[in-house]
């Protein structure tokens, strides 16, 4: 297996790593059954860490292109289809596909994309063999199935008609007057025209990106974040810089520190149950957010997807019900709290905001989903929303309890972790020195998977975090799979303990 390198590409070292064996594979080069070398054999082999052959081998696998087998080795792949056909690597090869050299025509190179990384665990969730903690989601077993079937069958005998028509591009009426009713509740006040239905969250980040930035403008974002937050500024030439995030929330010294140096657009903030950390910001520190938001004029987009599913320690005012500048574009969800697939989600601003971002959408698609509109409002209307909330509730507090007392069980003392009052995931930093990447790999021998930090940092990366994500995992593959991982590190430390000082400080500078 012959692999080039080039050091001077903005393309990750570990990608070019996978993309090429990728287009071996997908070309003949690599046959399958074919026994790919060791990661550390291929390492030297390349001048490169073992940890970055380790991340493309770990990306490999859970695309489905190779597979680890416990004291055999790596091998190709034997009758798994690939998710998606790939492009070669650009700089690499360019194939001809119907005549097209298409590689010569794309815009740019292909980015890091986590979100892949992350969706990609959905193809692999029907492998019962695989303790998964990737993926952010609610547990199936919550989904009142026949619930939301008479919901959806009222609404269909009463207007479905209207419902299989063009709707109006902000949103489902009877939705948008439950909603309202809602957000009431949560000290939210919003009139009709303070309030638009989206596609989901990534949706609307897409939207207030369209509506307030342009290509060189600064936003600043939570230093790690979620992904998507991530790929939807940068993919519009925005300069995104990173806000760090400690085990209090975001750091506000320096944001304010930002905001005096920068001429800051836009400032994106999770104050509840941050992803990927978990953490969530003090009252005190909302309050200082918004006084320095007001007093530079920086608009402040508030995701509080996770906000419902606060499982311990005392409610605390949304951003958006704190603001009394207008200056707080609040978005929100049903992705968490009920059903992901659905795609309905909704932005609330000021009056001025939502028409410009209405227009917005107008170019994107002219209306969200009318009848998962209309079902989820019945839905809601029949008490069945709130019924499931609150079993969620119940169910992650315990998954989450269980999750923590097996960590303080498996893991090395080395180990810590952020203990969330909500959300769905624990965030979890190795000793200095380890990679999450080349843990993965190893896990995924014993079937155990989660997510890597490195996915949620776009600066000053720190390799030695995951997250760990519990609500769709049994109490019993909890045991189970923190179990695995904590063997797997306690090996790795006792290695690294037995190697020469001078080897193990070389390990983590290459790290």
């Amino acid at each position: 297996m012959i692999l080039q390198l080039d050091p001077a590409s903005t393309i990750p070292l570990y990608r070019q790593i996978r993309d090429q064996i990728r287009q071996l594979i997908s070309t003949g080069g690599l046959s399958v059954g074919e026994r790919l070398p060791p990661s550390r054999e291929l390492a030297q082999r390349l001048g490169v860490h073992r940890t970055t052959v380790a991340n493309a081998y770990a990306d490999l696998t859970a695309d489905g292109w190779i597979a680890g087998h416990v004291g055999r080795g790596t091998y190709v792949a034997q009758g798994v289809q690939p998710p998606k056909p790939v492009a070669p690597p650009a700089r690499f090869s360019a194939t001809l596909e119907n005549g097209y050299l298409w590689t010569t025509l794309f815009a740019d190179a292909p980015a890091e994309d986590p979100l892949d990384f992350l969706m990609g665990d959905m193809a692999g969730a029907a492998d019962r063999r695989v303790i998964s903690f990737t993926t952010a989601r609610p547990a199936e077993e919550l989904f009142p199935v026949e619930d939301f079937r008479r919901a959806t069958s009222e609404v269909l005998r009463r207007e479905g008609r209207t419902l299989l028509q063009l709707g109006p591009s902000d949103g489902y009426p009877p939705l948008k007057e439950f909603l309202r009713q809602e957000l009431g509740r949560d000290a939210i006040p919003a009139t009709d025209r303070e309030l638009l239905i989206t596609n989901g969250c990534q949706q609307a980040l897409d939207l207030v990106r369209k509506v307030f930035l342009r290509p060189g403008d600064v936003a600043l974002l939570e230093n790690p974040v979620y992904p998507g937050a991530i790929q939807t500024f940068a993919s519009g030439g925005v300069k995104c810089l990173g806000v760090p995030v400690t085990d209090k929330g975001l750091n506000v010294d320096v944001l304010e520190s930002l905001l005096a140096q920068q001429r800051v657009r836009l400032l994106l903030v999770t104050p509840n149950f941050h992803n990927p950390t978990g953490t969530t910001l003090s009252l005190e520190a909302r309050k200082r957010v918004l006084e320095l938001a007001g007093r530079h004029q920086v608009p402040v987009v508030e995701d509080n997807i996770y906000g419902a599913l606060r499982l311990r320690g005392r409610e605390l005012p949304s951003l958006k019900a704190l603001d009394t500048a207008g200056l707080v574009v609040h978005l929100n969800s049903f992705s968490k709290v009920c059903f992901a697939g659905l795609r309905v989600g909704w932005l609330v601003a000021s009056e001025p905001v939502i028409e410009r971002l209405r227009i917005a959408k107008q170019a994107t698609d002219l209306h969200t989903d009318q009848l998962a509109q209309a079902a989820l409002a019945e839905f809601g209307r029949r008490g069945f929303l709130g019924r499931m909330v609150k079993k969620a509730r119940a169910l992650y507090r315990a998954r989450l309890e269980r999750l923590e007392a097996a960590l303080a069980a498996h893991f090395p003392e080395e180990v810590t972790w952020v203990r969330p009052e909500g959300g769905m995931s624990v965030w979890v930093t190795l000793p200095p020195g380890l990679d999450a990447g080349v843990l993965l790999y190893k896990a995924r021998e014993s079937h155990v998977v989660f997510t890597p930090g490195r996915f949620f940092y776009f600066q000053a990366v720190q390799p030695n975090t995951l997250r760990l994500s519990y609500p769709g995992v049994s109490e019993k593959q909890i045991d189970q799979g923190i179990e695995i991982l904590g063997t797997l590190l306690k090996s790795e430390l006792r290695q690294r303990r037995s190697e020469p000082v001078g080897r193990r400080r070389a390990r983590v500078a290459l790290v």
